[in-house]
């Protein structure tokens, strides 16, 4: 399914180095990226949560005005499977200084990310698409554009960049602060300080050499006082969102019985398309699976872990991603002791699930399981969730007609 030679993106950068000179006394000793959007949260926790979540296991935050309080709330953090670094450059250099001061542990390409604003798109579809391209920017079409430069699209290719506006007239496209780029294009940059966003991304688009992708995601920067004040009220409600839970043996690949190796797995016609799909919509993709081969001493945990690592890599280059993968090794007649037990998370208990929505910010409502025995659904049923039984063939097929089950359910 994925060719060896698919380069997989795992590095973002995000921007966090600004003053925040709009929002006045707030940023006064406070990085804008650090304003608190409530419950104890701050807008970065935000952007950093969507790109582990996304696989961006390496973080990288270029700060630098109040660099150093960015570095003692973040350096070698960990957010699940992704771990945090922090630069903070020695002056201000613009975000091209930023970069070069990264130099050396800038990945061959990389996601480079606004730490002031948030897109809420499948970022990695947009790396699996910017493939083989120097430089790719993410656009938003707005209504109203008067605060924002313009971006005029030719095809895929960004050809012009138009400065902002207050007689602008919308709907047009608009700089989201997203761009996939190749390390190479620091050899761009001949003097600082640089403009990335002003002097690097007009001339690759005058060259034909910048592609831009158009996506129709939430969409918020926190600029001014009325941004900020409309991220606290959106953004906490927005993290919580619907979830697709899924089995793994049965309905992401075929079961073969105890698979636990790369070379077992068969995938399900349209699983991979599956996943993306709900992706793209913005659905929490959940694995939950029974794996009692590791009680009964067929394998380890340490295999059920690395398969699923193996699985999020193949899923990767194809611009789909699971949010996280929940399994229980118990089974109440396993041979090895230690995994001899009634469990609350063997299905047809709903622990799995429960877990996953408490972790993930799930709302139940929208949410759904798909499972390929009765055991799954009465786990579903368990959580307070609805669940469908996959038949088998194309599963790509069977999520779209559930989704249209439940918008039915909701009319």
């Amino acid at each position: 399914m994925v060719h060896q030679a698919t380069r997989i993106v795992r590095q973002a950068c995000i921007l966090v180095g600004g003053k925040g000179s709009r929002l006045g006394d707030l940023t006064r000793s406070i990085p804008k990226p650090l304003l608190d959007i409530g419950e104890g949260t701050v807008f970065l926790d935000v952007l950093i949560d969507q790109v582990a979540r996304q696989g961006f296991h390496d973080i990288v935050l270029l700060a630098g005005h109040l660099g150093n309080v960015v570095r003692e709330r973040y350096d070698n953090r960990r957010f699940g499977d992704a771990r945090v670094r922090v630069l903070v450059e020695p002056e201000p250099r613009g975000t091209g200084g930023a970069l070069i001061s990264a130099r050396e542990i800038l990945a061959p390409q990389f996601l480079l990310l606004n730490g002031d604003s948030y897109f809420d798109i499948n970022l990695r579809a947009l790396t699996t698409e910017a493939s083989g391209h120097e430089a790719s920017i993410a656009l938003r079409r707005v209504v109203d554009p008067s605060r924002y430069g313009t971006v005029e699209l030719d095809g895929d290719k960004a050809r012009r960049f138009c400065e902002k506006s207050p007689d602008a007239r919308g709907p047009a496209l608009i700089n989201a602060g997203i761009y996939v780029l190749r390390r190479s294009i620091l050899d761009r940059i001949r003097a600082l300080p640089c403009s990335i966003e002003s002097d690097i991304l007009p001339a690759l688009a005058a060259e034909g050499r910048l592609t831009g992708a158009v996506r129709d995601g939430y969409f918020l920067d926190i600029g001014l006082p009325q941004t900020l004040q409309q991220a606290r009220q959106e953004l906490l409600a927005l993290r919580t969102r619907p979830a697709a839970f899924l089995d793994r043996d049965g309905v992401l690949n075929a079961d073969h019985g105890y698979v636990h190796r790369p070379d077992q797995i068969e995938w399900i016609t349209g699983a991979v398309e599956s996943v993306r799909r709900l992706n793209d919509l913005g659905y929490r993709v959940i694995v939950v699976t029974n794996q009692a081969g590791v009680g009964h001493g067929l394998y380890a945990e340490a295999d059920v872990i690395d398969l699923h690592r193996w699985m999020q890599e193949q899923l990767a280059a194809q611009g789909a991603y699971i949010d996280a993968l929940y399994y229980c090794p118990d089974h109440p007649e396993a041979r090895r002791e230690t995994y001899r037990r009634h469990s609350a998370n063997r299905k047809p208990e709903p622990g799995m699930i429960l877990q996953a929505i408490v972790e993930h910010r799930i709302r139940r409502d929208g949410s759904f399981l798909i499972g390929d025995k009765p055991s799954d659904i009465e786990a579903a049923r368990g959580a307070g969730i609805p669940g469908f039984l996959f038949p088998g063939g194309d599963l790509d097929a069977y999520v779209r007609d559930c989704l249209q089950n439940l918008r039915r359910r909701v009319v």
